[in-house]
């Protein structure tokens, strides 16, 4: 019974990804491009992505923003809030580089000093279609077990 119940849940992370989403000091750009996926335009819900007002029922987590010295242990708190399996999303440049306030002294660095991110969508800000394409790669990597937090449990 519990096989099949096991198998229940892989299907239905692939096929309805809950997502929260947190903005760790950006211009807001990103959350702007959030915004539209789950819109009719987009219609994030089609592909089951829904988004979640609380980490404690999410699969996915969206980062905006580089990580500065004052939210590195918020992001670090939800992240940790997030059950698992889950995957992480960094939503354009500053998650990824810190973008053009990379010389702060404020700014931590990527945000894969903090946390392990599985997807960085690139642009300043990202396109809807490629964040829910993200969205979707994150679901598929979550039914395979192949993100960095199921390999981290899984080595060690």
């Amino acid at each position: 019974m519990s096989n099949i119940f096991s198998r229940l849940i892989e299907k239905s992370r692939k096929r309805s990804p809950w997502v929260y989403r947190i903005n760790a000091g950006s211009c807001n750009g990103c959350d702007i491009e959030v915004a539209p996926c789950f819109s009719p335009r987009y219609d994030g819900e089609q592909i089951g992505a829904l988004l979640q007002g609380s980490p404690k029922h999410a699969d996915i987590l969206l980062i905006s923003g580089p990580i500065t010295l004052r939210t590195k242990d918020m992001v670090k708190d939800v992240y940790d809030q997030i059950p698992s399996p889950k995957a992480v999303i960094a939503l354009g440049s500053c998650p990824a580089t810190g973008n053009l306030f990379h010389d702060s002294p404020t700014i931590v660095g990527s945000a894969e000093a903090v946390i392990p991110v599985d997807l960085y969508v690139p642009g300043c800000p990202p396109r809807p279609q490629a964040i829910l394409e993200a969205i979707q790669t994150a679901a598929s990597l979550l039914e395979k077990g192949e993100t960095r937090s199921q390999k981290e449990v899984t080595n060690g």
